[in-house]
């Protein structure tokens, strides 16, 4: 008898135990089920509100105050960020390189190639990226806080019982003018990256003019700088229009749009840096 009860309570914890284990299992990938599924229909919103604009860019010229307001505001009044993020991007890129030549005794060896290297990573990678997330935070933050106080407020709804569109009053405009106005932003962090860099690497390690641009005219292509535009328009236009997606699904008042505020860096950052591993494995 005792071996029989002792048999039973062996098999219900054990089959206590598997069913614990096949529930955590199911729990787990019902988790990334949702998750998935999360991802799908945020990810297909984002593309809807994208046709909805690229539907609405031919109006741009029709509402062109709207795009050159929002080109002000996103292009004029970030360029002294850009300029500040350009200079040290140049500086720590200068000092990285001739560092690493130096602590393998090649900095002699490495200077009629320095600011060739210098310049190509500037131009293809650093600039880019380092301006497109400062862009992030400060205008893909500030849209998504704007659309989002609209939306908490019903001023969006106001706009449409107006038969106004939002995607073409508000996300329109916001999108084109990030768009055309980071490879002009792009273009300023270039110069000033490369005149920081030529900085550090005079005052540290004593590379003349001569050596350092030198290099850059010996191994430029163009083709570095058509990549590093390309990934700017790329780069603007998403941070816009995940902002824009942002704004538009706030809700919960003034915290709903902190919290939006925040969502909108971390989706634009996340976006940036697989756009840019896309592109040096496309390219």
């Amino acid at each position: 008898m005792r071996f029989d009860i002792f048999s039973i309570a062996s098999i219900l914890c054990y089959l206590f135990a598997e069913a614990t284990i096949i529930w955590m299992i199911g729990n787990f990938f019902a988790h990334i089920g949702r998750f998935v599924l999360g991802f799908l229909a945020e990810f297909g919103r984002i593309v809807v509100l994208g046709g909805n604009v690229a539907r609405y860019a031919p109006t741009a010229i029709s509402s062109r105050k709207l795009v050159i307001e929002q080109m002000a505001v996103i292009g004029v009044n970030a360029l002294p960020l850009v300029i500040l993020i350009g200079a040290f991007t140049g500086a720590i890129a200068a000092l990285q390189a001739t560092n690493l030549f130096v602590k393998f005794n090649l900095i002699e060896l490495a200077r009629p190639f320095i600011g060739g290297s210098i310049s190509t990573v500037i131009f293809t990678e650093l600039s880019p990226v380092l301006t497109a997330l400062a862009i992030a935070g400060r205008i893909g933050g500030a849209i998504a806080a704007q659309i989002g106080t609209m939306q908490v407020s019903e001023q969006i709804d106001a706009l449409e019982m107006m038969a106004i569109d939002p995607a073409r009053y508000l996300a329109m405009p916001r999108i084109l003018a990030a768009t055309f106005m980071m490879p002009v932003l792009i273009v300023f962090a270039h110069i000033v990256a490369i005149a920081g860099a030529f900085l550090l690497a005079s005052l540290k390690f004593g590379i003349s003019d001569t050596d350092f641009f030198g290099s850059i005219l010996n191994y430029f292509q163009v083709s570095e700088i058509v990549l590093g535009l390309a990934k700017a328009l790329v780069f603007g236009g998403v941070t816009a229009l995940i902002a824009c997606h942002v704004g538009f699904g706030t809700t919960g008042g003034a915290e709903g749009v902190g919290s939006a505020a925040v969502r909108s860096f971390t989706l634009s950052s996340a976006a940036i840096l697989i756009i840019d591993v896309v592109f040096g494995y496309v390219v």
